[in-house]
């Protein structure tokens, strides 16, 4: 009972003690404000321009989220059909891969050119960036069923929907679970890069106007805000990964 408390507890705990290590450290070191923030500047600035950062936290949370539902929709389909068949794997993979390599920073001022200043290109960012993972992840869960059992299963009478129902996609569950955790966090990076770049609202775009103004501890209070949404939402596709996966866990479990 105790070590799963301590367990529970140990990320709280850890993240007091980073912020007390970072705190003192500016004092002791006597860490000039533009260089590096305590944290008790940046809480007071939050606490300050409420208002402000709530607003900007909201819009950056649902242009994330709504790319990031894109990209699950879109994931999943090009998944299923790149594991469906092997030779579909093999021609598509290495395109998808050479796509995934092109630094989506470099695509954001054509998105802003042909959309606009706003949250259209951050929605397109965040899904170009974060539906990588889970198409290779579903294929990858796909593509590695067993051949033998594959084999067991056609002599039972199975057709290859059968088989890419009742045991491909189940098998496929641990994998694009795992892939929203990363997808999502993903997401936010592409959401901010391009609110950085072109936008009127939104936690990037708050970074750069404070940067620009040399307002370090609004800064320093937006990225705060930015990790805790990344965290939150981290989180809740933890959860969701052990609710409709419980079974993957069970091991892990039982060792605990």
């Amino acid at each position: 009972m105790n070590s799963r408390i301590l367990e529970r507890a140990s990320p709280w705990v850890f993240t007091v003690i980073i912020f007390l290590i970072w705190e003192v450290s500016c004092i002791i070191f006597n860490i000039n404000s533009s260089v590096l923030q305590p944290p008790s500047a940046a809480f007071a600035a939050m606490f300050k321009y409420w208002k402000v950062f709530a607003y900007n936290s909201w819009v950056t949370l649902w242009v994330t989220m709504v790319g990031f539902a894109l990209a699950v929709g879109f994931g999943v389909m090009l998944g299923l059909l790149v594991g469906w068949s092997r030779t579909i794997y093999r021609g598509m993979y290495p395109v998808m891969v050479g796509f995934n390599t092109i630094p989506k920073v470099a695509i954001v001022p054509l998105l802003i050119l042909w959309f606009g200043i706003g949250e259209v290109p951050a929605i397109i960012t965040a899904f170009l960036i974060s539906f990588f993972p889970i198409v290779v992840n579903i294929a990858t869960g796909l593509a590695t069923t067993e051949p033998e059992l594959e084999d067991v299963l056609r002599a039972l009478g199975a057709g290859k929907l059968d088989i890419m129902l009742k045991v491909g996609i189940p098998r496929a569950l641990p994998y694009f679970f795992g892939s929203l955790k990363v997808a999502i966090t993903l997401a936010f990076v592409g959401t901010v890069v391009s609110e950085t770049l072109g936008a009127n609202a939104g936690l990037g775009y708050l970074i750069a106007l404070e940067g620009a103004s040399f307002r370090m501890a609004n800064v320093y209070a937006a990225l705060l805000l930015l990790a805790f949404e990344g965290v939150l939402m981290y989180a809740v596709f933890a959860w969701v990964e052990q609710r409709f996966t419980k079974w993957a866990f069970r091991s892990q479990m039982n060792a605990g």
